[in-house]
């Protein structure tokens, strides 16, 4: 199936939307819970598994299963214009960062860290992909499945802080931290390291393992990993007690909340 010819704009700077501008009969689909606004003229339906299954329930069963090994929804949700000129459906990304437009006729299938899709025109496939290489699996932060989008169409990954591309020449190698990939052509071989040296891998701060990737091929780096902006947060977050913060934002800290009157 021929994907749709859906055009778009790209708002905003680190908490971005992305516009899908729409034709009549012309749809994009999306995960549950990434879409802003649709404007009037766009019917939206939730369909289980993939939009583009032409096996009957059990292929949709089959699709819904891989879902969820990506840690996605069952259901994807289909925007169709079914008014007249123009159509447009808006998608935000769900934590601060950028939206990647993906053009897979130009580059070929993509395979994405598992929580990047955001949406894509109808007739790309949004399936699931198994890392070739156990110790990938096991040590590569992204485990055995990554998403794969192919197709000839246009789809939008989403990734944390600023996304630098890098084109990697043929055997040309670069080493990456782990949480950092957010996508890159099924052409790029993809494999872990171990640190050198226990100091190193101990105390460099960078972990015991990071991602190689080889050319040739497209490569899609985030600067800040939703993980690690997570972690920041959680280590910085005030500890609690009977559900109430301790001590946030007085000189007093503990002795503060027995002034005031908690004794817990």
């Amino acid at each position: 199936m021929a994907a749709h010819e859906i055009e778009y704009e790209i708002y905003g700077d680190d908490m971005q939307f992305v516009e899908v501008i729409l034709d009549s009969g012309e749809a994009v689909t999306a995960e549950p819970g990434n879409m802003m606004y649709m404007r009037a003229g766009i019917d939206m339906e939730t369909r289980f598994g993939s939009v583009e299954d032409k096996g009957g329930l059990m292929g949709k069963l089959m699709s819904a299963g891989k879902r969820m090994l990506t840690g996605e929804s069952l259901f994807l949700t289909m925007f169709t214009h079914r008014g007249e000129g123009k159509g447009r459906v808006a998608f935000a990304a769900p934590y601060p960062g950028k939206i990647i437009p993906i053009d897979l006729k130009q580059h070929g299938a993509m395979l994405c860290q598992k929580d990047s899709y955001l949406a894509s025109a109808v007739g790309v496939n949004v399936n699931l992909a198994f890392t070739k290489r156990l110790g990938a699996g096991f040590f590569g932060g992204e485990g055995f499945i990554l998403q794969k989008l192919d197709g000839d169409g246009l789809a939008f990954v989403h990734a944390g802080g600023t996304i630098h591309h890098i084109d990697l020449g043929q055997n040309e190698t670069i080493r990456v931290d782990t949480g950092c990939i957010v996508a890159f052509q099924s052409s790029v071989d993809y494999d872990i390291q171990m640190v050198g040296g226990i100091k190193t891998a101990l105390f460099g701060g960078e972990g015991l393992f990071f991602a190689v990737l080889r050319g040739p091929g497209r490569v899609y780096l985030q600067s800040l990993p939703f993980s690690r902006l997570a972690g920041r947060i959680y280590a910085a977050a005030p500890q609690t007690r009977s559900g109430r913060q301790v001590g946030e934002g007085s000189v007093l800290g503990g002795l503060g909340g027995l002034l005031d009157g908690d004794n817990s």
